[in-house]
């Protein structure tokens, strides 16, 4: 994930990111949550730190014990280019991410894992008055929102966690409904965080993988 998985807005130090909330409902079950979450992550290109791509590796394979993979990221790939972290960049296209989404799928599937993939939270409006107050734009929204409809419905995942329905405002999809921004309009606050543990289906998450490697 990217920064809104590493927990940006969360109230320091009161475990209220949302991979916080997500271990607190499987404690029970004996089971951990690593958060790989690096603010400014991207899937395609490194950014602040490599990308999901290059450390897929390091990050989720090579970690003693996984089972499951959930993946949250894309947001900066879309958003970033044009704006001051990456001007001379030009935004990738839907084929370049669905292919970036691919690889990751492919590679828990080869080593048995179960990886799912979460929508793409709203974010217009999002960064005011910041140096990133171009962060968000109709056509940046758009990719966004097209990529969320081919995750649900084409996508190579064992499931697909619908944050993007779990934190949008009813009245106007393309932000996050005011109970759960964190004031930025980008990323979640508590509320925010724990809504989108709770959006997580326990039992997908922790079912036998459905394709890949046979298990048996």
């Amino acid at each position: 994930g990217d920064s809104i998985t590493d927990g940006a807005t969360a109230s320091l130090d009161q475990d209220q990111r949302w991979t916080d909330h997500l271990a607190a409902r499987l404690a029970p079950e004996g089971v951990a949550v690593v958060n790989a979450g690096i603010s400014g992550g991207r899937l395609l290109r490194d950014g602040m730190g490599e990308s999901a791509l290059g450390r897929f590796q390091r990050d989720v394979l090579d970690q003693p014990g996984v089972a499951s993979v959930i993946v949250l990221i894309g947001v900066n790939d879309i958003s970033w280019p044009g704006t001051a972290f990456a001007r001379g960049e030009t935004r990738p296209t839907l084929p370049e991410l669905q292919a970036g989404y691919r690889d990751l799928a492919q590679r828990a599937h080869a080593r048995g894992l179960r990886i799912l993939c979460a929508t793409l939270t709203p974010f217009a409006g999002a960064l005011p008055r910041t140096p990133l107050d171009d962060y968000y734009a109709a056509d940046k929204d758009a990719l966004r929102q097209q990529l969320n409809a081919w995750l649900r419905t084409d996508s190579p995942f064992d499931a697909v966690i619908d944050l993007d329905a779990a934190l949008r405002d009813p009245a106007d999809p393309s932000r996050i409904a005011a109970a759960y921004d964190s004031g930025d309009h980008l990323h979640p606050g508590d509320a925010g965080n724990r809504a989108m543990a709770e959006a997580v289906d326990l039992e997908v998450l922790m079912g036998p993988s459905t394709r890949g490697a046979d298990l048996r």
